[in-house]
């Protein structure tokens, strides 16, 4: 492969420079719990607050960072460690007069530093004096500097002045084009898209872009689907779906999406549930005994108020909070408005001997009925937290977002939403501007995309900076997510799967283009009295299918109660015993012109009589893509013997008996005929998303989370195993190997193909270098190995890699 043999590429460079910082540790020590009682005890009184001794502060993370005391040469220990360990009296800290660290302290310290000093989000060991409101308040705009200003820009324009820093300039269109496709609907623009785009007339042809992206409903659900399954711990397989301990609410969130429900009434169905969103109060029910901080009830508080209110209650359903104010009691408080059990109070896993009581974690706008009924304290709750009084509440959610197409919240980290943020005006008016959008986040998401700081040259990341020490200079670059990245070589190598893995019923996942499509045939038996049909009965129907050649397609959806085994030209093609599924199978390999016989030997079920019938249906399209179909009616025949070695000859047959009552065994089964007949009829599958598949390795090195705990913000560095997985991973070789098969019957054209390839990957025209470079690789006459080679290369460019 290329990969080991041009090294020297400027491809190549970029993926080492991808591959700089990469480091680790399996377990650091728990910050919160571990470190920061030992710094407070030990250091806290001269190092922390205005006290720098030494000038020595480790009362942010980005102070500690830029003392040097935690960085380690040349394999040396870090100063920090060295101090603590010393025995020379002028250098020792703590200073002789101070009691030393016990051995095990120095070892948690001495862990710490080895793994990069992990720092609790948001804390500070000095306090803020900051409180955040809880109530909106109205927003005076600055006055426009021009016609038609946004209204973010309009904040912003005093803001770069008062901060002293230029107005950022605006990105070229094909950056801010794969920019804004990435960000809406997280696929890249097919070259078609990027020629009208790029070739436009209209002056405000970005605000038009903005808004087609918005209306394609599918393709914006299928990409904020990741968002939202992170921030729900919603997923299509993992710890619990399989003993019932955990629900999926997978079908509801994508009907959620794509009919863009207000975020008020979205979060009043997960907090006061339907039964099909009910997964996510539900939380997880672990197997064995867990810390009381894992029982449902607490994942219930830790996860309402992370994911609404931006709140971290996971110290405080120990113990009161090491990081901010929130207390134990409030945390169970608010654990037993779920909870339909006495929910004992443990501190530490500890029981106190004290019983919790329903409360809102914020009275000033209403409090919940401890006495009343669990589905009653819900709705309160519910009613509560999207109270438009509940500042918070909008702050929280337009502070992930800004955060999404920016790369930094405005408060940030996004979930210390007791942080001050950069521009308090700014994030009062967005929260206020979805209030009076009637909670629809589109409209959040529209107003930051038209905006000229959303359309600004990405910044330089300043990821220790606090949200006071933070200046906003424009957008800052993001990594492509997990499923980003997947939808990104799919549509480059022409390769997606065409099923979905998520438990969306496909009339919904199609949409308004899946057919409607109703059954062309009956149920049939081989007697009147199917109704009552003896328990183990057994029948056999054939069907003779005459064809004068063979079809490009053809499909047999069938059902049968109980269950059934298919036979085409005595050639098994599938079975099933279990009522009331409906399968669909490819028979068109298994058919030939002229005569076909269809055999179907079906068998009822039961310890007493019970109904039996059977329905089948073929679906052939031939090359012009016209569609016939032929399914079971009285033409058919049946018999209740079982033809020997599968000989028709050997048994008589008779017509088969349709069903007098069509109905009877129930809507449930014709709803699903109909829907495998509508896919059928669709002849073609949509392309399906990342977001929609089950997490392979190779997502999950990208980041993608198991989401047994709420996610809000995957890692924004390179791991050593994603940078091992891109250069070497077997599911990326496989991916970009079947890419090369597809792409090489257009490598006669190699200008043509190298164009394509580089407006697919990267929105734009390959450079004369570039050009030169990939003709090389290609060589004169391309082969599957060189056409891969030129993948890989353009997957590794940082371009393809970021959001920029």
């Amino acid at each position: 492969m290329l990969k080991t043999t041009i090294a020297g590429s400027s491809f190549v460079c970029c993926l080492l420079g991808l591959f700089s910082g990469v480091s680790g540790m399996a377990d650091p020590p728990d910050f919160a719990h571990d470190v920061v009682p030992i710094l407070k005890k030990h250091c806290a009184e001269c190092h922390t607050g205005e006290k720098s001794e030494g000038g020595f502060s480790f009362n942010t993370l980005r102070l500690l960072k830029e003392s040097g005391h935690t960085t380690r040469e040349d394999g040396n220990q870090a100063r920090l460690i060295e101090l603590i360990v010393s025995q020379d009296p002028d250098d020792q800290m703590p200073p002789q007069d101070r009691p030393r660290l016990s051995d095990r302290e120095t070892e948690i310290l001495k862990q710490w530093v080895l793994a990069e000093t992990p720092w609790e989000p948001g804390f500070r060991f000095a306090a803020t004096g900051y409180e955040p409101p809880l109530l909106p308040r109205p927003v005076t705009l600055p006055p426009p500097a021009y016609e038609g200003q946004n209204p973010i820009d309009r904040i912003l324009t005093p803001y770069y002045a008062e901060q002293g820093v230029d107005v950022p300039s605006a990105v070229p269109d094909h950056v801010f084009l794969r920019r804004v496709y990435m960000d809406l609907i997280g696929l890249p623009p097919e070259p078609a898209e990027q020629d009208e785009f790029l070739n436009r007339s209209e002056a405000d042809g970005r605000q038009q872009l903005i808004d087609r992206l918005l209306s394609r409903d599918r393709d914006y659900a299928e990409h904020w689907m990741a968002f939202w399954n992170d921030l729900l711990r919603n997923d299509y397989a993992g710890t619990g779906y399989i003993d019932g301990g955990r629900r999926q609410i997978t079908a509801w969130l994508y009907d959620a999406l794509v009919t863009n429900k207000p975020y008020d009434q979205f979060v009043q169905e997960l907090i006061a549930p339907t039964a099909e969103s009910e997964g996510f109060i539900n939380g997880i029910k672990w197997r064995g005994n867990v810390n009381a901080s894992q029982v449902r009830e607490i994942q219930f508080a830790q996860n309402v108020a992370q994911v609404f209110l931006g709140i971290n209650m996971k110290c405080a359903s120990c113990h009161d909070s090491f990081i901010d104010r929130w207390t134990l009691d409030e945390a169970y408080g608010l654990a037993a408005v779920y909870s339909t059990r006495e929910l004992e109070i443990h501190r530490c896993d500890k029981p106190t001997g004290r019983v919790a009581q329903a409360a809102w974690i914020f009275p000033e706008l209403g409090e919940v009925d401890a006495a009343a009924e669990q589905p009653e304290r819900l709705r309160q709750l519910a009613d509560l937290m999207t109270s438009a009084n509940n500042g918070r509440f909008s702050r929280t959610i337009v502070n992930r977002l800004w955060h999404r197409l920016m790369g930094r919240g405005i408060v940030h980290p996004v979930d210390a939403m007791h942080t001050r943020p950069w521009n308090a005006e700014l994030l009062e008016y967005l929260a206020g501007y979805l209030v009076e959008q009637n909670y629809d986040l589109k409209s959040v998401l529209r107003l930051i995309a038209t905006s000229d700081a959303y359309r600004a040259q990405a910044a330089p990341a300043q990821d220790s900076a606090t949200s006071e020490e933070f200046v906003f200079r424009g957008p800052q670059a993001r990594h492509l997510t997990a499923e980003q990245f997947m939808d990104a070589v799919w549509r480059l190598t022409e390769s997606a799967p065409r099923s979905i893995q998520a438990p969306i019923p496909l009339p919904v996942y199609y949409g308004e283009s899946f057919p409607q499509v109703d059954l062309s045939g009956q149920w049939i038996w081989s007697h009147a009295e199917a109704a009552t049909s003896p328990a183990g009965e057994t029948a056999a129907f054939h069907t003779v299918l005459s064809l004068k050649k063979t079809p490009q397609q053809a499909l047999l959806v069938l059902t049968c109660d109980n269950e059934y085994t298919a036979f085409v030209n005595r050639k098994k093609v599938g079975a099933d015993g279990n009522w009331p599924t409906v399968e669909a199978y490819n028979i068109g390999q298994h058919l030939k012109p002229g005569d076909n016989q269809i055999l179907i030997v079906a068998k009822n079920a039961g310890d007493q009589p019970n109904p039996a019938g059977l329905y089948a249906e073929i679906v052939l399209t031939d090359t012009d893509g016209d569609r016939t179909r032929v399914a079971t009616n009285q033409t058919w025949r049946s018999s209740r013997q079982i033809p020997a070695s599968l000989d028709l000859s050997t048994v008589t047959w008779e017509p088969a008996v349709p069903l007098a009552n069509q109905d009877f065994l129930g809507p449930s089964a014709a709803a699903a005929i109909r829907t495998e007949l509508g896919i059928a009829m669709l002849g073609q599958r949509r392309p399906a998303r990342a977001t929609l598949l089950k997490s392979n390795l190779l997502m999950r090195s990208l980041g993608r989370p198991n989401r047994e705990q709420v996610v809000t913000t995957r890692p924004a560095s390179l791991s050593t195993l994603q940078a091992i997985d891109l250069a070497n991973g077997e599911i990326l070789d496989d991916m970009l190997a079947t890419g090369a098969r597809r792409l090489l019957s257009r490598a006669e054209d190699r200008d043509a193909l190298v164009r394509s390839l580089f407006q697919t990957a990267l929105c734009r025209e390959p450079a004369a270098s570039e050009r030169r470079l990939v003709m090389e690789i290609l060589g004169a006459k391309p082969t599957t190995e060189s056409v891969q080679d030129v993948l890989w290369l353009l997957v590794m460019l940082p371009e393809f890699q970021f959001v920029q």
